[in-house]
């Protein structure tokens, strides 16, 4: 089992890593959250959960350990698989899941493409009580403040290339970013894709 990988960030878009440790590159799969977190470094530790089918092998990388064990703890719920439990995790940070499940506002996880209202039902009765008993509840800061760097590459290429990687068609896609740059062209592409994944359906 790999428990992290830290070593020179070789590639990093919003959705996917690839870090170089000891002259072996890891293609890790990323959360939005991850991927702010990650920006700007030439160095990283990620965090790794494995997902082993008969079909593939695949990586997903944490910049913390706090979500990586979320991520563990929604692929436990009936429904969540690993690609949906990525998209949570790009929607929300893991202080604001908790609070989401804590309070058991279903209308917030209903908000995340693919959570209909049972799923959103399930995460919040499955999850309550394990947040608080694995520590993830505690372990948290009061505020999580994150830096909103700007990238330099074109920021609606790279939010429709995350999108596209996460499943979403390019149409409604290109169509939806090209509606929140017209808003505000100054915001970075984690917050661009953030706003799409809410309103792409």
């Amino acid at each position: 089992m790999i428990e992290y990988v830290k070593g020179e960030v070789v590639e990093l878009t919003p959705a996917y890593a690839v870090i170089e440790a000891h002259g072996v590159g890891y293609g890790l799969n990323i959360s939005l959250n991850t991927y702010s977190a990650v920006q700007g470094r030439k160095e990283a530790r990620l965090w790794v959960a494995e997902s082993i089918r008969e079909d593939a092998y695949v990586l997903f990388g944490f910049a913390t350990k706090q979500e990586r064990d979320m991520f563990l703890l929604l692929i436990t719920v009936s429904g969540v698989g690993a690609g949906t439990a990525r998209m949570i995790l790009s929607s929300l940070s893991v202080q604001e899941l908790c609070n989401v499940i804590s309070t058991g506002d279903e209308r917030v996880l209903k908000g995340v493409k693919g959570i209909g209202l049972r799923t959103a039902q399930r995460i919040i009765v499955d999850l309550k009580d394990k947040i608080v008993s694995s520590g993830l509840a505690q372990e948290l800061p009061a505020t999580a403040g994150r830096a909103t760097q700007l990238v330099s590459s074109p920021v609606k290429d790279e939010a429709m290339s995350a999108l596209t990687m996460l499943g979403f068609s390019p149409a409604p896609t290109a169509k939806v970013v090209n509606a929140i740059l017209l808003k505000d062209p100054t915001l970075p592409v984690e917050q661009v894709v953030k706003l799409a994944l809410k309103q792409i359906k």
